[in-house]
């Protein structure tokens, strides 16, 4: 792919922060296309260039966010579940305003899926239904994926008090160190 000419990329990131400030300030329900290129300060005209609606634009945002999120674990020691953990909770703390709109928006549950059809379906899938596991390798990674959205939910809610390597350490005992002990290694 021939890269992204710099003054489409940085409509685009204008528009982007425009929608999640908007979003945060009076939910993302309320904003319209009006008032994301008002505060990008760009054509009403321009995004229609860009983006054919407002979930276009947030589904944008959402697979450049799971991108960067599933890249930063493709280099995370499989060896290490609370480092792994830690590196989510970091990612996730830098990006919490992007991550609120995320899981506040329509698109929630699309981070779910996508996640999950990123990052560890193509791992567990790769394992055979471990014996004596009641569960299919697909569930036991739906289940990960939306523990984890829970486990993120909850520090958000409780003010990200505690550091992003307690919530590693916390990821890994609640998450995936029962995952191993059923025999899989997500």
């Amino acid at each position: 792919m021939p890269p992204i000419d710099r003054r489409v990329r940085r409509t685009q990131t204008a528009l982007a922060q425009a929608l999640i400030a908007l979003s945060l300030e009076k939910g993302y329900a309320t904003v319209s296309i009006r008032d994301i290129t008002a505060r990008a300060g760009i054509g009403y005209a321009t995004f229609f260039r860009h983006y054919p609606d407002k979930e276009s634009l947030l589904t944008a945002v959402l697979e450049l966010f799971v991108g960067e999120l599933t890249g930063l674990l493709e280099t995370a020691s499989a060896n290490n579940p609370a480092a792994s953990g830690e590196l989510i909770f970091r990612y996730v703390g830098e990006h919490h305003e992007l991550c609120r709109v995320l899981l506040g928006s329509r698109s929630g549950g699309d981070l779910v899926r996508q996640l999950y059809s990123a990052g560890l379906r193509p791992l567990l899938a790769e394992q055979p239904q471990q014996p004596g596991s009641v569960a299919p390798p697909e569930l036991i990674a739906h289940h990960s994926v939306s523990a984890t959205v829970a486990l993120i939910e909850w520090w958000f809610e409780n003010g990200m008090a505690l550091s992003p390597t307690h919530m590693g350490e916390i990821y890994a005992s609640l998450i995936i160190r029962p995952l191993q002990q059923l025999g899989y290694n997500p």
